[in-house]
């Protein structure tokens, strides 16, 4: 781990065009230790990859496990308040690319998200119908919101505050303790410091969860729909052969108020 902080350091700084007495000036330490940094000899305290988190816009947690080097600097994102740092992919057309969260890789995704390697070995896809804003396609699990099955693919537009979600409208919900979920969301309390989880089948509950807990929310763009192949068919090769061949199903889900 201390390799890939020394290594981000040095390709931050050289990034930025600064050299070791240039940045040390600018976070208020010597020049030394920028060079015993970089180096590997010494290893950054916490309130220092804080200020390298807040120059550099980039997420402590990018700086410590990722490879900042095997990213395209041109392609990242700062979003809120240096939280995440997401790796947006252009193809020559200009248009965005979306990455695609296989089945098996979704319970990684908590660990992952914020992971520069994590997400660039993501597949990628390409739907330029989409509107302006970062998207990326989630998989379903179980039976909590029809008409999308189990197997499907839902495509969500990333909300970077949490005062911009819309009362009933539905979100994929990254928690810390849960992972990903895609619910209904209604009545945002931030006194309370909660937002309630509704599912469209009603046999399920609604249940509150913390905002504190909540690490990214995807607002619902369009469903792929995999209900043409069988559960032995649905592999991530099938997946992307069906996108390619533009086999793609919009389902656009009405606002529903969940009694």
């Amino acid at each position: 781990m201390l390799n890939k902080i020394s290594n981000n350091i040095k390709f931050l700084r050289q990034l930025k065009g600064l050299s070791q007495e240039q940045m040390a000036d600018e976070l208020k330490v010597t020049r030394s230790r920028i060079g015993g940094y970089e180096e590997g000899r010494n290893e950054p305290p916490i309130d220092l990859l804080i200020k390298l988190s807040e120059y550099f816009h980039i997420a402590i947690d990018a700086l410590i496990k990722g490879d900042l080097k095997k990213t395209n600097p041109d392609a990242l994102m700062k979003i809120g308040k240096n939280r995440i740092l997401f790796p947006v992919i252009i193809d020559g057309d200009g248009v965005d690319m979306i990455e695609l969260i296989p089945v098996k890789a979704s319970a990684g995704y908590l660990r992952g998200y914020s992971d520069p390697e994590y997400i660039e070995r993501l597949p990628r896809m390409k739907l330029p119908f989409l509107p302006v804003g970062k998207h990326r396609a989630f998989p379903i699990k179980g039976d909590s919101m029809p008409p999308i099955r189990e197997g499907s693919f839902v495509i969500g537009k990333y909300v970077e505050r949490i005062e911009d979600v819309k009362d009933g409208l539905s979100y994929v919900v990254v928690t810390k303790d849960d992972g990903l979920s895609y619910k209904r969301l209604f009545k945002l309390n931030k006194k309370e410091g909660s937002i309630e989880c509704h599912s469209d089948n009603k046999m399920y509950q609604p249940y509150k969860v913390r905002l504190d807990d909540i690490v990214e929310l995807w607002e619902y763009t369009c469903c792929i729909n995999m209900g043409e192949y069988k559960d032995d068919e649905l592999n991530l090769d099938s997946i992307m052969n069906m996108l390619r061949g533009l086999k793609i199903e919009i389902e656009q889900i009405k606002k529903v108020r969940v009694n």
